[in-house]
């Protein structure tokens, strides 16, 4: 059973789409991704090019300056969806306009791609590393990692603690203070913030995100999801679907 959930929920991560300008979700799985520091994710969305990628309207009859345009679009989109994750705004415009300026001197295809590709995963590092600002010990920044790309199986404190090779009293303690959170309620919101957007980016049922997430149960799933966020799975979906200001920025822009 525990492989057949780590299956589909690596499945679920490593998810091709197929862009069409009609079709926004994988757009959103791109940029959610990115704004959650998910690197693993975000790689395997990069192993499509990016001068290849469907649904790419025309902004320039130059096929290389339509590329830099578009290339413009995905760095602001970018800069804005981390900046709302937590990025300071002079950092993530800075950082928008450093790749742009790269892409604008660019002469071929393969430099745009290759560039789209750094630009994402320097976003994606510094997203993640948001989540880790105020820790200063290793051992604290090895659980979360852990935590972060284990979030389909149970993880305990014993756990996290034979992994970091530290006493889980020690490690329980140094969790809190430099999280402020304890290591069980922290797994709780990583976990609970990832059901939440594979409830907007996904089409898997409150009973599969249970399970893919390790719940204990789908009735202990709703109701702390519930808990955290004011309303059920299935209510957080019907009013969020494809409702976000990124999506009506996304449009505006294609």
């Amino acid at each position: 059973m525990m492989l057949e959930k780590e299956l589909i929920y690596h499945e679920y991560v490593q998810r091709e789409n197929e862009f069409v300008r009609a079709d926004y979700q994988p757009e959103f799985e791109f940029y959610n991704a990115v704004g959650k520091g998910d690197i693993e994710k975000v790689k395997v969305l990069l192993e499509d090019s990016f001068s290849n990628k469907e649904g790419l309207g025309r902004l320039s009859q130059n096929p290389l300056q339509n590329l830099k345009y578009h290339f413009a679009i995905t760095a602001a989109m970018l800069a804005r969806y981390c900046i709302e994750g937590g990025m300071e705004m002079s950092d993530s415009y800075s950082l928008s306009d450093f790749y742009i300026q790269k892409a604008d001197i660019a002469k071929t295809d393969e430099e745009i791609t290759e560039l789209h590709k750094l630009m994402t995963l320097d976003y994606t590092k510094k997203m993640r590393g948001l989540n880790k600002r105020k820790i200063t010990s290793m051992p604290v920044a090895r659980a979360i990692d852990y935590i972060y790309d284990h979030l389909h199986t149970r993880i305990t404190l014993e756990v996290l603690s034979n992994y970091v090779n530290l006493n889980p009293s020690y490690l329980s303690r140094v969790f809190k203070k430099e999280t402020g959170l304890s290591v069980t309620r922290y797994i709780r919101i990583k976990k609970l913030e990832t059901a939440r957007n594979m409830l907007i980016y996904s089409d898997f049922t409150s009973a599969d995100i249970s399970s893919i997430l390790a719940f204990p149960s789908q009735s202990y799933f709703t109701d702390v999801f519930h808990k955290e966020f004011g309303m059920t799975p299935m209510e957080y979906r019907n009013k969020n679907l494809f409702n976000s200001e990124l999506v009506k920025e996304v449009k505006k822009s294609t």
